[in-house]
């Protein structure tokens, strides 16, 4: 099938060349100029595992091309709408300045199918209502037919999510009556949908799922609200091990036992970030609102609170092992909001490196793939790329983004390059005895100083307490 992709950036320029390395013939539009020489070029923009390869595949072939004029879709059997929707200026909820743009332009071009059937899917993320009132727009005109398929991607993951789902979700106007626009995307996704059965589903294929506009809409919200939920729980949960000398890796592991829980997103830690979940968290609790439902979200507030009082405990750590943050040197191991990114908006991590700054620490920067968007983000930042280099004459050291090099650091070798060998483990990912055992002054989000059991005193009551009432408003 023609295809084309409207808004290559990071979830477009992803869904353009998978829809390509299934074969379809694609076209992406953008209006950044930059961007689309970038990827005609077959170079990436972004740093994403799989994507350069598939970008190559699909310009060798002449299977996926781009373009800034929208003249050339025309023609495509399929348009997906692959626009950004970020967080407003001016308040929680999401902007779709873009969006509105791009179907206005879109549905310019379309009469020149003359009727012959479209199909327009829109993949971005989304308030409630929104696709209902573009289809009023785009249905306007014989022929059209407009589907929301929201996607599902993990940064670090996308073009195994995109070619490999665990779920595909269709929104239409009416579940009981649609047929032929249906049957345009399963033509899309057919070697998705028909594909081998994979080991981790004995049940057979990949699921489709067929539902109202609105349900859909919701689906990939909610989704993001209910794992920013699960990572703030365990941070909280983390809070409540500072405050009694716990471990809150003892606490996490059990959790994640339970089959009912599952041991994903509870690893404590300084917090969520990126350009999904705190964004759409926000827009979800201003979509309710707007509804007349706010109070039905109204816990993702705490949620989004509980995130950033960790970003804000970090600085407060360093300043209780350094004694005064003014002239001490830091090193920060990580610029990325997460690892096998190179993606630093809403980075955790610089949120505490400019309070660092503003504290008048004197802050150095190290990240496999992020340092240039980092820069960019952060007036004055001093950036070193190698990591032995950032570590030399450090007085602290916090590990912000759990890539594996940072991870699998030698504590005795990193030592030596070091002033003074303390560190502030931000993702408990590192062994608290392997380190301090190598001489360094250990500390850790929701993990004691060193082993310890509560003495039977009224420590333990205001605890209890706080559990019953964090279960009574669950």
């Amino acid at each position: 099938m023609k295809i084309s992709v409207i808004g290559v950036g990071y979830l477009g320029a992803v869904h353009a060349a998978s829809m390509a390395e299934l074969g379809h013939e694609v076209i992406g539009l953008d209006v950044d100029l930059r961007r689309l020489e970038r990827l005609s070029a077959g170079e990436s923009p972004f740093h994403e595992p799989g994507f350069p390869e598939i970008l190559r595949r699909g310009l060798a072939t002449g299977r996926l091309r781009f373009t800034a004029d929208i003249d050339e879709l025309a023609d495509a059997d399929v348009h997906f709408l692959g626009l950004g929707t970020p967080q407003r200026a001016d308040g929680f909820g999401a902007d779709l300045t873009a969006l509105d743009a791009a179907v206005g332009s879109l549905a310019a071009v379309l009469p020149a199918r003359a009727g012959v059937s479209t199909l327009v899917v829109g993949k971005s993320t989304v308030p409630t209502g929104t696709a209902r009132r573009l289809a009023g727009r785009l249905e306007q005109i014989d022929g059209v037919h407009l589907l929301w398929n929201p996607e599902f991607l993990r940064e670090g993951f996308a073009v195994r999510d995109t070619l490999e789902p665990d779920r595909i979700v269709y929104g239409v106007r009416d579940p009981e009556v649609a047929g032929p626009e249906i049957a345009m995307l399963d033509a899309v996704y057919a070697q998705i949908l028909d594909g081998p059965d994979r080991p981790d589903r004995p049940e057979g294929g990949v699921p489709r799922l067929v539902m109202g506009y609105e349900a859909a809409e919701l689906v990939k919200v909610s989704a993001n609200a209910f794992l920013a939920t699960k990572i703030s729980f365990i941070n909280a949960m983390a809070e409540l091990c500072e405050a009694t000398g716990a471990d809150v890796t003892d606490i996490s592991r059990a959790l994640g036992m339970d089959d009912r829980i599952g041991n994903k997103f509870l690893r404590a830690g300084v917090g969520f970030g990126g350009g999904c979940l705190p964004k759409d968290i926000r827009a979800f609790i201003a979509s309710a609102e707007d509804l007349g439902a706010g109070q039905a979200l109204g816990f993702l507030r705490e949620v989004d609170a509980i995130n950033q009082r960790r970003r804000v405990r970090v600085v407060d750590l360093a300043r209780e092992m350094l004694g005064t943050l003014r002239g001490r040197r830091i090193t920060v191991l990580g610029a990325a909001f997460k690892p096998d990114s190179d993606d630093v908006r809403d980075s955790p991590a610089l949120e505490v490196v400019s309070r660092l700054m503003a504290a008048g620490a004197h802050v150095t920067v190290t990240d496999p793939e992020a340092l240039e968007n980092a820069r960019r983000r952060v007036e004055g930042l001093a950036a070193v790329q190698d990591t032995a280099e950032a570590l030399q004459d450090a007085e602290l050291v916090l590990l912000l983004t759990e890539w594996r090099e940072y991870r699998d650091l030698d504590p005795i070798a990193a030592a030596q390059l070091v002033s003074t060998p303390r560190i502030i483990d931000g993702r408990t990912v590192l062994t608290p005895s392997e380190w301090r055992a190598a001489g360094w002054e250990f500390q850790a989000l929701g993990r004691p100083d060193a082993p310890t059991t509560l003495p039977a005193d009224d420590r333990s009551v205001p605890v209890a307490d706080a559990l019953i009432d964090a279960a009574a408003q669950a």
